[in-house]
């Protein structure tokens, strides 16, 4: 009788990802939460990243102020070696948030933070690792701006982006939110290449439309019905977090530099000139 495996049958493991190492960062809820649950499931040891504790059973829980160089560099010399990298954490900003956040905060925490805290991971990751950014939909625009985010993505460190940031109030406005995520894709496009030829580490970025997250309620304050896209509904987190999860598997080992709608179809449809809902 022959024992050969059947071209049907499951695979074990099919993302390659047990006994793997994985950073997430806003794990508290939303597209950071469920990443984390689903690494997890991929029996993934998790260190989870985020200015509040977590509800996933992850490996390590790491309470970090993204504003914060200092815990930044203090968390960085907690891990150890890593496999794959997931940047989750972001928030809205003015004008969603009112007051409680300044627009600097704002590319602070979405950006500076986060890119300072992958930079000092890098060194541990070995070939093969992958790192994913969630952007936004939102920021998908960013080749028109592409001469004013390269001197931001260009700079090198915390303290350096910060101070570009304060230095140029002209740029981060109430609407850095949106901005944050066009720096995103253009650190994604302009980091990648360096990334791969000099360490085999691969990145990349998604840009989810609306999903059904706690930040999601924020925007509604200013947008009662946001656009679910063809599809004809919004995202759940999960629906972002698997896009996430295969990206960073050495399933997709000649992936890099690509930014990744996931949208329900929105883009297209806007682009065609048809029904958005």
């Amino acid at each position: 009788m022959s024992t050969s495996r059947s071209p049907f049958a499951p695979m074990i493991d099919p993302l390659n990802y047990a006994g793997k190492r994985a950073v997430v960062t806003g794990t508290f809820s939303g597209i950071g939460e469920a990443t984390a649950r689903l690494l997890v499931d991929l029996d993934v040891e998790v260190t989870a990243v985020d200015i509040r504790s977590t509800r996933v059973p992850v490996a390590h829980r790491l309470e970090v102020d993204l504003r914060d160089r200092l815990a930044i560099e203090e968390a960085a010399a907690q891990l150890g070696p890593i496999d794959a990298f997931f940047n989750c954490a972001g928030v809205p900003g003015p004008p969603f948030s009112g007051g409680s956040l300044l627009p600097i905060d704002v590319m602070v925490v979405n950006f500076v933070g986060p890119r300072h805290l992958i930079e000092l991971t890098v060194p541990t990751m070995p070939p093969g690792s992958a790192i994913a950014y969630v952007a936004s939909a939102s920021g998908v625009a960013w080749q028109q701006n592409l001469g004013t985010l390269l001197p931001l993505v260009a700079t090198d460190g915390f303290d350096a982006g910060k101070a570009w940031c304060e230095a140029n109030p002209e740029v981060i406005t109430e609407d850095t939110y949106f901005l944050s995520k066009e720096v995103i894709n253009t650190w994604t496009a302009w980091r990648s290449s360096r990334l791969i030829r000099e360490h085999g580490i691969r990145v990349n970025c998604t840009n989810p439309g609306s999903v059904e997250t706690p930040m999601m309620d924020v925007f509604r304050a200013l947008m009662p019905d946001p656009p679910g896209g063809p599809i004809g509904r919004l995202s759940t987190p999960e629906e972002q977090a698997w896009p996430l999860v295969v990206l960073n598997s050495p399933r997709f080992s000649y992936v890099t530099g690509q930014s990744f709608l996931i949208d329900g179809g929105l883009f297209g449809a806007v682009h065609t000139g048809q029904p958005t809902g």
